[in-house]
């Protein structure tokens, strides 16, 4: 939406329906229970990478079999965009992976 300028209500209003659709995504694929901790990681990584991509993710798949330490050490994997490994993105998982294993994002 190039050009589009958007007031700091929407852009909360738009943040708190993406945060429930991504939410209700990842409370229907995830299978095993979460901590609130563990929830929000994922709920970040879906919001980041789509409900498609966590459905399709060894991290989803090792998560559903109860194996967090797994699933946890798929984050870092997830580092690309258009092929090229991104510090910005190194960084997002480290955080994440972080909030998931110990609940703070670090």
């Amino acid at each position: 939406m190039k050009g589009t300028v958007w007031t700091q209500a929407r852009a909360d209003a738009r943040l708190t329906a993406d945060l429930l659709r991504f939410g209700a995504a990842v409370d229907s694929l995830v299978k095993v229970p979460l901590s609130p901790q563990q929830k929000a990681a994922i709920v970040d990584f879906t919001f980041n990478l789509g409900s498609g991509n966590l459905q399709s993710s060894t991290l989803l798949k090792l998560l559903n079999a109860g194996d967090y330490a797994g699933a946890a050490n798929e984050f870092p994997k997830w580092n690309l965009a258009s092929g090229k490994v991104m510090a910005g993105l190194v960084t997002r998982r480290a955080r994440e992976r972080s909030l998931f294993l110990i609940g703070a994002w670090r």
